[in-house]
C-alpha cells in the first residue's frame, strides 16, 4: 500500500531534498509540497495525503496554526490526514502545542535519512513517533511548566482499569508495546489490545495524544 504524503516547509531545499529522499521508496508517494502553513493546508484539502511533514517556524501561518486546522477540519470536511512536524530544535513550545492539537509526534531535520522514512511509515501506519527520547523530554519538560489538570481528565480516568492505568503510565514514559510486555509481563499483543482500550475510552487518537494527556492528568508527575 502506498502511502501519499506532502512536505510543508519555507526552505525550498528543504522541500527538494525530502521529496527526493521519500520519492525514491516504493512505498512512499510524495504528492506535493507548499512553502507555509496556508498553502499547506490547502494542498492537504486538494491532494488528501495521509501523511504531512510540517515544519514548525514558517511565514504566513506557522506549523501549529495548519496543524490545527488540518487536525480539527470544518465540518464538510472529512479528511483528517496524519501530521509530522519538523523542526530545528529539540525543545520548542510550538511542537507541545502541535502534540495537544493531535499532531502524531515530530522529527529533527537534521535526523538521518533513513530516519525520516522510517518516521513517515510509522505515523502512516497509525502509531506515533514516540520512541526518541528527546520526544519524552519534550513532554516532560512542558508538562513541569503547567500544572496538572483536574475535573474532566480525572473523571476521564476513572473508565480506565488498574491494569489499563498501568499501562498508560508506561506509555507517557516512552516505553514500547514490548518494552510494556516485558514490565507487566504479559504477551505483547495484550499490551496492544490495552493500549487500544485505553485511546477508546480517554477519546485519544493515538499514543502522542495519550502521552500528552497523562502528564496533564497527572497520571505521570515529571521527574519521577
Amino acid at each position: 500500500m502506498t502511502t501519499r504524503v506532502i512536505i510543508v516547509d519555507d526552505q525550498a531545499m528543504v522541500r527538494a531534498g525530502f521529496a527526493a529522499l521519500l520519492a525514491a521508496q516504493s512505498d512512499i508517494d510524495v504528492v506535493g509540497e507548499a512553502p507555509d502553513g496556508a498553502q499547506g493546508v490547502e494542498l492537504s484539502r486538494r491532494t488528501h495525503p495521509d501523511v504531512v511533514l510540517m515544519d514548525v517556524r514558517m511565514p504566513e501561518m506557522d506549523g501549529l496554526e495548519a496543524a490545527r486546522r488540518l487536525l480539527t477540519p470544518p465540518p464538510g470536511v472529512t479528511h483528517r490526514p496524519r501530521v509530522l512536524m519538523l523542526t530545528t530544535f529539540d525543545v520548542d513550545d510550538y511542537v507541545y502545542e502541535a502534540l495537544r492539537a493531535g499532531a502524531s509526534g515530530f522529527l529533527l531535520k537534521d535526523a538521518p535519512p533513513a530516519d525520516l522514512i522510517a518516521a513517515v511509515r510509522v505515523v502512516a501506519s497509525g502509531d506515533a513517533l514516540l520512541a526518541p527520547s528527546v520526544t519524552r523530554r519534550l513532554i516532560a519538560d512542558f508538562a513541569k511548566q503547567r500544572p496538572a489538570a483536574r475535573g474532566k481528565p480525572a473523571l476521564r480516568l476513572k473508565a480506565l482499569t488498574e491494569r489499563e492505568t498501568e499501562v498508560l503510565t508506561l506509555v507517557a514514559r516512552g516505553r514500547s508495546n514490548a518494552e510494556i510486555a516485558e514490565t507487566l509481563v504479559l504477551a505483547e499483543q495484550t499490551v496492544k489490545t490495552h493500549v487500544s482500550r485505553v485511546l477508546t475510552k480517554l477519546d485519544l487518537r493515538d499514543r502522542a495524544q495519550a502521552v500528552v494527556f497523562a502528564y496533564e492528568s497527572g497520571v505521570v508527575v515529571p521527574g519521577e
